[in-house]
C-alpha cells in the first residue's frame, strides 16, 4: 500500500506542479463566465436602433407599420430610384420598397442597406409588413379586426413534476437541457482528456526504460494502479478549482447584471416607458438567462446529489476508461502504434456521447435506460438524464453496475499491463494481446 501511495504522490505533484495545470485551472472558469455574461451584457447596452426609411408605392401601409425599439420606420415620398441615390447620404439605414402591386405580389418587396442587412432585421421588417398586408386583405373581405385581436391568446404553460408524495415540484425543460449538456461534454472530454494522460505517460515511461527500474521495487499492478489514481486525483482537484472559480465568477457576474438590469429599468422609466413595458423587459431578460433556468434545476435535483452523483460516475468512468488506456500504453512502445488500439476503446466514449443528444430530447425512454445502465456508457449517459429527474432506484443500480464493470476491467487490464510493460521490440496484434490475459505468473 505504502508503494501505491507513493507512485499516487508522484503522478499527482508532478501534473499539479505544471504551469499549464494552473493556467487551465484559472483561465476557463473566466472563460466559462464571460461566455455568459457577454451577450447579457450587450443585450443590456444595445442602443443600436435601425433607421427604415420606406417608399410605399400602394399608398396602404402608411401610418399602419409601428417603430419599435429595435427599428425606426419613416414613410418618404419620393420615387425608390431616387430614394436609393440619397440612402448612402442620409441617417437611415435601410430603405425599403412596397410596390403597388403588393397585395397580388407580396414577394415584390425590395431592400437596400448600406451594409449587409442581417437576417434579424429581415425577418423583423418583413414581418412588419407581412403582419399588415394580412390586416389590410381581412379589412377588404369586411372581417372585423378588433374581434380576432380580442380572440388571439397566448399560451405559455409552467411545467411541473408530480412527486411521490404527490407534491407538484416546479421543473425547468430548458435549464435541464443545458445543465445536462455541460455534464456530458465534462465527463466526455475527461475520460478522452485524463484516460489518454494515463497511456501517454506508460508509453514514455517504457520508451525511457525507466519502466524497468520502477518494476524492480514494485509489482505491475500497484504501479498501474498508483498512476490511474495520482491523475485521476489531478481530474477531481482541476474540477473543484473550476466549480469554486466558476461560482465565484458567476456570482460576481449576477451580482453586477442585477446593478445593470436596476440601471436600465430606472431610466425606463424616467423616459416615461410604462410598467408593462417594464415588466415585458425583465421577463425577456430572464428567459435570456441561462442560469436562471440552471439555478432552478439545481434547487430541484438537489446540489449535494449532484455533486456526489457527479463525482461518482466521474471516478467510475475515469477508472474503468483509463485502465484500458494504461493496458493500451503497456502493450505499445510509441503514440503512433497506439492508435490502432485506440479505436475500441474510445467507440464507447463517442457512442455515450451522441447518444446523451438523444437522451437531452427523451431522458426518459428505453434507450435512456439502458444507456444510463451499461457500464461503458452509464457515466456521460446517466448525468445526462439527472438533471431531467432520475429515480435512486436506478441511480443505484447504475452505480453497481458501474463498480462491477471498474472491477472487471481493471482485472483484465492488469492481466495485459503486467506482461505489455515488459515487451519491447515486437508489435502485438489483438491475437497476442487476448492470449496475456491468460497467462499465469
Amino acid at each position: 500500500m505504502n508503494k501505491i501511495l507513493l507512485i499516487i504522490q508522484r503522478e499527482y505533484l508532478t501534473r499539479v506542479r505544471k504551469k499549464s495545470f494552473w493556467i487551465a485551472s484559472i483561465v476557463v472558469p473566466f472563460l466559462i463566465a464571460g461566455v455568459y455574461a457577454i451577450p447579457l451584457y450587450f443585450i443590456l447596452n444595445s442602443n443600436d436602433t435601425k433607421t427604415v426609411e420606406i417608399v410605399d408605392e400602394s399608398g396602404m401601409f402608411k401610418n399602419r407599420i409601428k417603430s419599435d425599439k429595435d427599428i425606426v420606420y419613416q414613410f418618404i415620398n419620393q420615387p425608390f430610384a431616387q430614394a436609393k441615390k440619397g440612402l448612402l447620404k442620409s441617417d437611415a439605414d435601410i430603405l425599403v420598397n412596397i410596390p403597388k402591386d403588393i397585395i397580388s405580389d407580396p414577394n415584390g418587396v425590395k431592400m437596400v442597406g448600406k451594409k449587409s442587412i442581417g437576417m434579424g432585421t429581415q425577418m423583423d421588417i418583413q414581418g412588419a409588413i407581412q403582419s399588415e398586408l394580412r390586416n389590410i386583405k381581412l379589412e377588404k373581405a369586411n372581417i372585423d379586426l378588433k374581434v380576432l385581436e380580442d380572440n388571439k391568446v397566448s399560451v405559455n404553460a409552467e411545467t411541473y413534476t408530480l412527486q411521490e408524495d404527490g407534491k407538484e415540484q416546479s421543473s425547468n425543460s430548458i435549464g435541464a437541457m443545458i445543465l445536462a449538456g455541460v455534464f456530458g461534454m465534462i465527463l466526455y472530454i475527461s475520460a478522452l482528456l485524463y484516460g489518454s494522460q494515463v497511456m501517454n505517460g506508460v508509453i514514455e515511461e517504457k520508451s525511457n526504460r525507466i519502466i524497468e527500474v520502477m518494476i524492480s521495487s514494485v509489482r505491475p499492478f500497484q504501479l498501474m494502479m498508483g498512476k490511474i489514481i495520482g491523475v485521476g486525483l489531478v481530474g477531481i482537484t482541476q474540477f473543484l478549482l473550476w466549480g469554486i472559480l466558476t461560482f465565484t465568477a458567476s456570482t460576481a457576474t449576477t451580482k453586477l447584471m442585477s446593478g445593470k438590469i436596476e440601471e436600465k429599468v430606472q431610466t425606463m422609466q424616467k423616459t416615461g416607458k410604462s410598467q408593462e413595458e417594464i415588466t415585458k423587459f425583465k421577463k425577456d431578460f430572464k428567459e435570456k438567462n441561462p442560469l436562471s433556468g440552471i439555478s432552478q434545476t439545481v434547487e430541484n435535483i438537489s446540489l449535494a446529489k449532484l455533486i456526489f452523483c457527479f463525482l461518482m460516475f466521474y471516478i467510475g468512468g475515469y477508472m474503468i476508461y483509463s485502465s484500458l488506456f494504461a493496458a493500451i500504453g503497456s502493450a505499445v512502445e510509441n503514440a503512433s502504434e497506439a492508435q490502432q488500439f485506440m479505436f475500441p476503446v474510445t467507440i464507447p466514449i463517442i457512442l455515450s456521447f451522441v447518444l446523451g443528444q438523444v437522451i437531452i430530447q427523451e431522458p426518459d425512454s428505453q434507450l435512456a435506460f439502458w444507456a444510463s445502465m451499461f457500464p461503458l456508457t452509464s457515466p456521460i449517459d446517466m448525468m445526462v438524464r439527472l438533471p431531467f429527474g432520475v429515480p435512486n432506484w436506478q441511480i443505484a443500480l447504475s452505480l453497481t453496475l458501474l463498480i462491477l464493470g471498474f472491477l472487471g476491467t481493471t482485472w483484465l487490464a492488469g492481466k495485459v499491463y503486467r506482461v505489455g510493460i515488459l515487451m519491447y521490440g515486437k508489435k502485438p496484434s489483438w491475437k497476442e494481446i487476448s492470449k496475456w490475459v491468460f497467462y499465469k505468473g
